[in-house]
């Protein structure tokens, strides 16, 4: 048997949810209503997050450029995707909903630029 404690996000109110998982069994206490309790199920059965970051840019006005995926990923692993991505260079020009990797891990998420970096402008003497 397994006991989790959730505190609920899908309202204002945040409930404090328990999932009790019993084999195949699970049993919700404490939520106020049905959404919270797929929310609770979800988040003791298989967590998933937006992972937000930077990488590095060649050639910007910035030296950073801020990135995220366009879907949650399993919690479990976000380690090895921000690995993946503290590998990432991208090179100026970069918009804003630009795709810098597709597919990331084999998830079927794809990693978006949040914001727009400018090529750095070559100084004329």
């Amino acid at each position: 048997m397994r006991r989790v404690k959730v505190t609920c996000i899908v309202c204002p109110i945040g409930c404090e949810i328990w999932v009790t998982i019993r084999g195949d069994s699970i049993r919700v206490e404490g939520n106020a209503c049905p959404r919270g309790e797929a929310y609770a199920i979800e988040e003791a059965t298989n967590p998933q997050r937006i992972l937000m970051t930077v990488v590095l840019v060649e050639g910007g006005h910035l030296p950073t450029v801020s990135i995220k995926t366009t879907g949650p990923i399993p919690k479990k692993l976000i380690r090895r995707a921000m690995r993946a991505l503290a590998r990432l260079r991208l090179k100026a020009p970069i918009k804003r909903g630009d795709i810098v990797v597709r597919n990331l891990l084999g998830l079927g998420v794809d990693v978006v630029a949040t914001r727009t970096v400018h090529k750095l402008q070559a100084n004329p003497r």
